[in-house]
């Protein structure tokens, strides 16, 4: 019985001061998103291209770029030749090897174990990979 009672108080009651007040009612149907309407236009944004890991690179090329040089996009003259590659089951991780080489010339005779490997700033050099592929061999000279 004093449910009943309690639900005929509520459903009779009409709405408190402020929900009657005319400028509410209009700001909540400006607010309020109908589905006729179409969204609002956003300025079109020119999408920012993820960067690339050493892996994500590398799995273009020919046996994974083992051979060809790569460098981090903040270095200049500075880059490695890839000698061996471990990669992890999801291809997109692992260890790397490499000669470094500056401006086109080997550093040492060995090659060491890349650092960074996962940071994404790495980017493949064409030309100094097909520099060295091409280069011209040495020819004898028949006495």
């Amino acid at each position: 019985m004093a449910s009943a009672i309690a639900r005929r108080l509520v459903t009779d009651r009409a709405p408190c001061g402020l929900f009657r007040l005319p400028p509410f009612s209009s700001f909540i149907r400006s607010v309020s998103t109908s589905p006729d309407a179409p969204p609002p236009a956003s300025p079109a944004k020119p999408k920012r291209k993820k960067k690339k890991n050493l892996f994500e690179v590398a799995q273009f090329l020919p046996s994974w770029g083992i051979g060809y040089h790569m460098a981090k996009t903040h270095w200049t003259g500075v880059s490695y030749q890839i000698t061996k590659i471990n990669l992890y089951k999801d291809g997109r991780h692992g260890k790397a090897w490499g000669v470094a080489h500056i401006n086109g010339l080997p550093i040492a005779e060995a090659p060491k174990k890349i650092s960074g490997v996962h940071k994404r700033c790495w980017r493949y050099i064409p030309n100094l990979s097909k520099a060295l592929t091409e280069a011209p061999k040495p020819q004898l000279e028949a006495a």
